[in-house]
């Protein structure tokens, strides 16, 4: 992937990621881990080579039953609708008949865990943390066959992050979609994950793809186990290599 300054930004990238499976991205920044997402999500066009999401070109797939949801770095609510309203605005923009809604809004609600009234909020009355699981519901609503997510929980505190990190495990064992984590933490990459993808300095490619061998559901206990250290420290010396 070039862009018209001539910075490349990938390239010689080849990974194959099976249906259902659950990958996180590590890499420095700056090194083409959210371009990467998007090229998958089809917002952007890659320069040279081939992309295939469930065999299809991505701007294909987005159009089709393999449907993709993109979960950003910064949860871009509109300040103007109800919690209820933001999660229903990508069935609006789908087309989805109205009397579909209601359900679908719901049960993305209860997945996410929030109540009634949370619902009927406006974002400005709701934390980061509220703001981000209203993010996560209105991509979990469309019922996406691939979940991309951009470092959603970057900008929340430790314990937030991690109670929001055993969320994510709970939907993603009720659902099976594939996911593409991005992230910069090396233990919510290993916690959420079963194999992570280091990437190099830009221009960016896989220099490591390592399976995580922890079994599922992941217990909050799991970040004091001595395997998970290990594997957490692993990674980071991966990490400071490829950033030099």
């Amino acid at each position: 992937m070039s862009f018209g300054s001539g910075r490349v930004a990938l390239t010689n990238l080849s990974v194959e990621i099976p249906t259902g499976q659950f990958v996180a991205i590590l890499g420095p920044s700056g090194c083409g881990k959210s371009t990467f997402l998007r090229l998958v999500a089809g917002l952007m066009n890659f320069t040279k080579g081939t992309l295939a999401v469930a065999g299809m070109a991505p701007e294909e797939a987005r159009r089709t039953t393999s449907r993709v949801a993109f979960v950003f770095q910064e949860p871009n609510l509109l300040p103007w609708r109800t919690v209820t309203a933001n999660i229903r605005l990508p069935l609006e923009l789908q087309g989805i008949t109205r009397r579909d809604h209601g359900t679908r809004v719901q049960q993305a609600l209860k997945l996410i865990g929030l109540t009634d009234d949370d619902a009927r909020k406006r974002p400005q009355n709701l934390s980061g943390g509220m703001r981000m699981r209203v993010s996560l519901a209105r991509a979990l609503v469309t019922q996406p066959d691939l979940l991309l997510l951009d470092e959603p929980f970057a900008a929340l505190d430790d314990v937030l992050r991690q109670q929001l990190n055993e969320e994510l495990v709970r939907i993603w064992m009720q659902h099976q979609w594939t996911g593409l984590f991005v992230t910069h933490n090396v233990a919510e990459a290993v916690f959420l994950s079963q194999r992570v993808l280091v990437m190099s300095r830009r221009p960016g490619t896989i220099v490591a793809d390592l399976s995580v061998p922890f079994a599922y559901p992941r217990e909050p206990e799991l970040r004091s186990e001595p395997e998970f250290a290990r594997l957490c420290g692993d990674l980071s010396r991966r990490l400071r290599e490829v950033a030099r």
